[in-house]
């Protein structure tokens, strides 16, 4: 992948839609070099696919935060088994480091994250948690 290739990358996650004109405009590069790059990644795998965020992604669950989870021994499949259960856990990531698992909340209400949080520290080998919320979001090359 060469530097025209990431700078395309790069314009692709500020403006999944963008046209082919206006990224050859931005890259200064033909249409048909784009195209042939697009489809040149896509067949690579180096671009897995296009989604869509839509203003209900992001007021569904107007609280969210992210919640680090220490697991106590070998328990880290019983503990991620109970947290994708919890309707408020949107996403779950294993992680190396002090933290075992890093669980993506999203809530109505602070009361009702205080009540999840609360949830999850109550699993059985669940040992310590940290807990931030967040207050903005930005996609990567995002503007």
């Amino acid at each position: 992948m060469d530097d025209a290739d990431q700078r395309l990358l790069a314009e692709l996650r500020r403006d999944g839609r963008a046209s082919l004109s206006d990224l050859a405009e931005r890259l200064e590069l033909s249409r048909a070099t784009v195209r042939a790059r697009m489809e040149r990644l896509t067949t690579r795998g180096e671009i897995a696919g296009f989604t869509v965020l839509t203003r209900s992604d992001v007021t569904a669950a107007p609280v969210r935060g992210l919640m680090l989870i220490r697991v106590e021994g070998r328990n880290s499949n019983k503990v991620l088994v109970r947290l994708t259960g919890i309707p408020a856990v949107q996403a779950v990531h294993s992680t190396n480091g002090a933290w075992s698992l890093i669980a993506e909340l999203g809530t109505q209400s602070l009361q009702e994250l205080d009540e999840v949080i609360n949830r999850i520290r109550d699993i059985e080998g669940v040992m310590h948690s940290e807990t931030n919320l967040l207050l903005s979001t930005r996609r990567a090359g995002r503007r």
